[in-house]
């Protein structure tokens, strides 16, 4: 028996199909075979709604991109509304921090005084060269520059905080017994608050060694010789120990943020134990300080302050908390205690 023409279109199209997926075979409900040419026609458009699908994937964004794209858009938009709503209309954010109009005099005053300060810092790095180290063996000399930097900042920009109990500190400097002055931490606001609370004394800070790094400061604190603590390296955790030590027993005062870092809440956080440990080996007092409004003037997220700290910002000065007849632990709980 011979086969039909029918039999032979059916063979063709059903090899076609199985060396082509994407051919469509399509038959009417009366069981006729369409012509070569409309299986064609059919497969091309059939490749056309391929690739539309493929496309319209591609370009639309999955939900998850579209839900974090919006909730970054939120967070920037929230931020730029807290930085609008504390330094006014004309206050704008940047990568480095927030700035208005009273930011930029801050920083411009900082910066021209701090041209002075470097100068100043490095005449004392000279004159300690020249006298290998034999003359002003306390670094007194850039300490006393530093001061006066911060000085006439917080004058020129009007960042005088308020004082409390001054008069029991007074009184502590001419026994002419020496101290570790202890501090809560929020804000850099609260280097100079600090440093204009002790006054016109011999004093080094306890800090973290990054801030070497840090502009014009990084080199007034390797002059003045102020106590770096590098935290990776447990050597030289023993070495600052010693050297702070050193210095309480030279009758220089010691001054430190004992959290290790600002705290962006505005919550006292752990104490490390590192100038409890000074102070309690060497015999000496701590005088708990506690910085109010710091953050209020300059938070985290700021470059420079965005107004002046006058009558906004507080130092409250506590009594000497002595180290002896304490443990280390007893004398931290106790300094927590005051400050907060």
């Amino acid at each position: 028996m011979k086969p039909t023409t029918t039999t032979c279109v059916s063979a063709a199209l059903l090899l076609a199909a199985a060396h082509n997926p994407t051919t469509t075979l399509a038959f009417s409900p009366s069981s006729h075979v369409h012509s070569p040419a409309s299986v064609a026609v059919r497969s091309q458009k059939t490749r056309r709604t391929s690739l539309r699908l493929s496309a319209a994937a591609v370009a639309t964004p999955s939900n998850d991109d579209s839900s974090s794209t919006t909730t970054t858009l939120t967070k920037q938009q929230k931020r730029i509304q807290q930085i609008r709503k504390e330094g006014g209309i004309f206050a704008f954010n940047t990568k480095f921090g927030a700035l208005n109009p009273y930011a930029i005099y801050y920083g411009l005053v900082s910066i021209a005084l701090g041209l002075v300060w470097f100068v100043a810092l490095t005449f004392s790095q000279l004159f300690y060269k020249l006298t290998g180290g034999k003359l002003d063996k306390r670094r007194r000399l850039p300490v006393f520059f530093s001061h006066v930097w911060g000085t006439l900042l917080m004058l020129f920009t009007g960042c005088f905080p308020k004082v409390e109990n001054w008069d029991a500190i007074k009184d502590f400097h001419k026994s002419g017994r020496k101290a570790m002055f202890v501090a809560n931490h929020n804000s850099w606001m609260d280097i100079p608050f600090l440093g204009h609370t002790i006054g016109w004394h011999n004093y080094k800070f306890v800090a973290k060694k990054e801030l070497e790094k840090v502009p014009i400061l990084g080199k007034a604190i390797k002059v003045a010789k102020n106590v770096l603590v590098d935290r990776s390296n447990r050597r030289s955790q023993l070495l600052t120990l010693k050297q702070g030590m050193k210095w309480l027993d030279d009758g220089v005062n010691l001054c430190t943020f004992p959290e290790g870092t600002r705290s962006r809440s505005g919550r006292l956080m752990p104490f490390k134990n590192g100038a409890f440990k000074m102070a309690h080996k060497a015999g000496k007092p701590v005088i708990p300080v506690s910085i109010c409004g710091a953050a209020k003037v300059m938070p985290s997220y700021w470059m420079f302050p965005f107004k002046p700290a006058h009558n906004v910002c507080k130092v409250v000065l506590h009594e000497p908390i002595e180290s002896e007849g304490k443990t280390e632990q007893e004398l931290a709980d106790a300094v927590r205690d005051a400050i907060v």
